[in-house]
């Protein structure tokens, strides 16, 4: 199943039992995000939480933890709820095959229904702001996909960037904007800033889920996240034209502001409760120009609970982070056999692979950090066997306990890139990365006293599956 739009998706939930309507009114603080602080605790099976009587918003429609849990996440991909973690990553990379699907342009897009400009830009009048967490320093759009492009190259559709970075509003009509200097928006920033020019950019909320998933995927500068969100869809992806900017954007959001981030304007931005589970400083950070908001008729506003893990961003950068890197570092060595990156956005990474020789292994883990994600983040990873589940945490320890000689498996890389929020970095940004090799030797490495290691039982993998059918049917 396809979702044109978040509300088509809401539906969906709400049949499957995963959409929670509270009716008594709330607080917009602390009320909101304690709620979705509290589905992250829940477990897998968390709701996402629907609110529509907040106290002093008018018509307010607040969603909370879409994402939240693995069966949504599996229901975001038009999967059947239940629908364990580790086959919808390996549907994803099925689908992951399909890409390019050309998008579908369509008229009428719903958030044209309403449009401030000019003077009468006011984003209090459109969305109903309230804060994450208690020390944040302000309100913050975070689920929001933010579309650029290449000021160098306007009209190439893939250079086109569609992603998710965190936004604080700082008055009516600015905004702040952290762009990573490892994402695309970053490097179409400094390069209109080297041609002394501002850079216009549209920013879009309350979008379709796949939107929400592709907008977060660490995919390659000139690859289209349309095209991407078509691949995972299994159908092409509505976009339409941004009456400001021209700029393709989803049909169905329901908020799409335009504007332009100011050359070379920086104003301080922060702290936020980040996903690292830390609180990051106050920097000062690239100013967003608010120009023009279109917005459907009483919008439904969806945010982003961020904090101590697990909260929904677990969710929603898992998959679309594990199989990126999964495919850029087959595309060069095919041994690979699965890559887990779900731990805090990858900066912790789990890579099972075949060896074609000794210390094969390392060479996988150090391709991985400089993929593209690999680059920001990857800052420790672990290399075990192709027979060894990344996803299987027990496994992974067995294979840390028993494969793992300090003396010459743990390799420790000085000064790299990491993302500005890492709370460990020194400087900010700097960083030693990480390497485990826990794989078994293989020639010429000769280390080690492993004997043949104790197999599953061929009829192992029937019996998992019949003794599950047991106990769902208890």
């Amino acid at each position: 199943m396809a979702y044109d739009d978040l509300r088509a998706f809401l539906q969906e939930l709400d049949r499957n039992g995963q959409l929670l309507h509270i009716t008594d009114e709330v607080a917009p603080e602390p009320d909101l995000a304690a709620a979705a602080n509290a589905a992250g605790r829940i477990g897998e099976g968390a709701p996402a939480l629907y609110f529509d009587n907040v106290t002093g918003f008018t018509n307010a429609r607040i969603a909370l933890n879409v994402h939240g849990s693995w069966r949504n996440h599996a229901l975001a991909l038009g999967l059947p709820a239940d629908t364990p973690l580790r086959e919808q990553v390996e549907e994803f990379a099925r689908r992951w095959d399909a890409f390019p699907v050309a998008p579908e342009r369509r008229s009428d897009a719903p958030w044209s229904q309403n449009t401030l400009q000019g003077d009468d830009v006011d984003l209090f009048k459109v969305l109903p702001l309230f804060r994450l967490n208690d020390g944040d320093g302000g309100f913050y759009l975070d689920k929001a996909a933010v579309v650029s492009r290449d000021p160098e190259d306007p009209g190439n559709f893939g250079k086109q960037n569609v992603g998710v970075y965190r936004i604080e509003v700082i008055a009516a009509d600015r905004l702040a904007v952290q762009p990573v200097p490892a994402h695309d928006v970053a490097l179409h920033l400094r390069r209109a800033e080297e041609r002394d020019e501002d850079l216009p950019i549209a920013i879009t909320l309350g979008n379709d889920p796949v939107i929400s998933i592709v907008a977060g995927m660490p995919m390659a500068y000139d690859q289209s996240e349309y095209e991407m969100a078509g691949a995972l869809r299994g159908a092409p992806a509505p976009i339409a034209t941004a009456p400001l900017t021209g700029f393709d954007v989803p049909w169905g959001s329901e908020v799409v502001i335009e504007g332009v981030i100011k050359g070379r304007e920086r104003q301080i931005e922060g702290p936020f409760g980040e996903f690292t589970g830390h609180y990051s400083g106050g920097r000062r950070m690239p100013v967003i120009r608010v120009d023009r908001i279109s917005y459907r008729t009483d919008p439904v506003f969806e945010s982003l609970y961020l904090g101590m893990p697990t909260t929904e961003i677990d969710y929603l950068v898992g998959p679309n982070t594990c199989v990126p890197l999964l495919k850029q570092l087959r595309a060069e060595f095919p041994e690979v056999q699965a890559v887990n990156a779900l731990s805090t956005h990858g900066l912790l990474l789990v890579i099972s692979t075949a060896k074609r020789y000794g210390g094969f292994a390392k060479a996988v883990a150090m391709r991985a950090m400089t993929t593209p994600h690999g680059l920001g983040y990857a800052k420790t990873v672990i290399v075990v066997d192709e027979d060894v589940d990344p996803f299987d945490l027990p496994q992974v320890m067995w294979a840390l306990s028993t494969k793992v000689n300090p003396a010459g498996d743990i390799v420790n890389l000085p000064n790299l890139s990491v993302m500005e929020l890492d709370p460990g970095s020194q400087p900010a940004g700097i960083t030693n990365k990480l390497i485990i090799d826990a794989t078994t030797p293989v020639a010429p490495d000769d280390r080690g006293h492993f004997s043949t290691p104790v197999k599953d039982l061929p009829e192992t993998k029937e019996w998992i599956g019949r003794l599950q059918r047991l106990i769902a049917a208890r």
